[in-house]
């Protein structure tokens, strides 16, 4: 099969031509239709993960996807050959078998969820890991009706989804934008106030909170002007290890996100892009053999997400 993987340490990842993944009990085998580019992939393909993370070699890249099964295990009784399912890799063990920017993907059967009727390719291929960010971000706030939350990154797959959670919460939602297409983006997803991320992030928030924001998610951005955005007792959830000493606070609470990916988790969240309440919009689909123009188009910001295609 075609994969776009690592070889080695010292290497640039690039299309391979790998065996097929056998299937064991309790799999499935999915042929994947599409894949999103995450954060966690350019740090792996810059090999930042490597002296943190469990891995051998060839690591093929991609932590979401969507497919159609292909063939089942023994003991699988929750998906059969034929449905399209979506799915996260679970672990973090990083290998062979353990990516989605690939012909076929291999998973244990806990791992996907059916794609609802009605719910295409793309709009599931959105949701992922960045869906599971951001679904833990919200429940690790607590997001309330009336809750101020500013949302970090806003115009990104984590952050847009956010955003989108945060108002179903009832939430008064911030987002950070720049003017124009960024600004209408993130209002269209429901935000009720805009602020430039280039410059004056915390004083532009503080004018439509003065006391400060109750809530914040950080998924972009200097972590110390997060930190000067929240009232006393105010609680941030962060995707990018960020720490109460970085966020210059002491009297916030603190949430790291990890991402913890569940088959209840991405269903609840494709049940609401089939009902109308939850989109993402696509900056670019790309090739398999062109993943790396992928890669460049995501590390230079993207309205939305960046997707792998078939």
């Amino acid at each position: 099969m075609k994969a776009y993987a690592l070889t080695a340490r010292d290497t640039q990842p690039a299309p391979s031509d790998l065996p097929n993944p056998d299937v064991g009990a309790g799999e499935v085998l999915v042929d994947v239709e599409a894949a999103s580019v995450n954060g966690f992939d350019l740090s792996v393909a810059a090999g930042y993960v490597f002296d943190m993370l469990p891995h051998e070699f060839p690591v093929v890249l991609g932590r979401d996807f969507v497919g159609t099964v292909s063939a089942v295990g023994d003991g699988v009784e929750t998906v059969a050959v034929g449905d399209r399912v979506a799915g996260v890799i679970p672990g973090m063990y990083l290998g062979p078998r353990t990516g989605a920017f690939a012909d076929h993907v291999a998973v244990t059967a806990d791992a996907v969820t059916k794609v609802p009727e009605g719910v295409g390719v793309t709009d599931a291929a959105v949701i992922g890991l960045a869906g599971i960010a951001a679904h833990d971000a919200v429940a690790a706030l607590d997001v309330q009706p009336g809750d101020v939350v500013l949302v970090s990154g806003a115009t990104g797959g984590v952050g847009s989804i956010a955003l989108q959670l945060a108002r179903a919460a009832g939430a008064t939602v911030i987002a950070t934008a720049r003017p124009g297409t960024e600004d209408e983006y993130v209002r269209s997803l429901g935000a009720t106030h805009t602020v430039d991320w280039s410059g004056g992030v915390a004083v532009a928030v503080r004018e439509h909170a003065p006391e400060g924001v109750d809530k914040a998610l950080h998924s972009a951005g200097d972590a110390a002007t997060i930190g000067q955005t929240l009232r006393a007792g105010g609680a941030v959830a962060t995707t990018l290890g960020a720490t109460a000493e970085q966020l210059g606070r002491d009297d916030v609470t603190l949430a790291p996100i990890m991402a913890a990916a569940t088959a209840d988790k991405l269903a609840a969240l494709l049940d609401h892009v089939a009902q109308g309440n939850l989109r993402v919009n696509v900056e670019a689909s790309v090739p398999l053999d062109r993943t790396q123009e992928a890669f460049a188009l995501f590390a230079d910001g993207t309205l939305g997400k960046v997707l792998i295609t078939r």
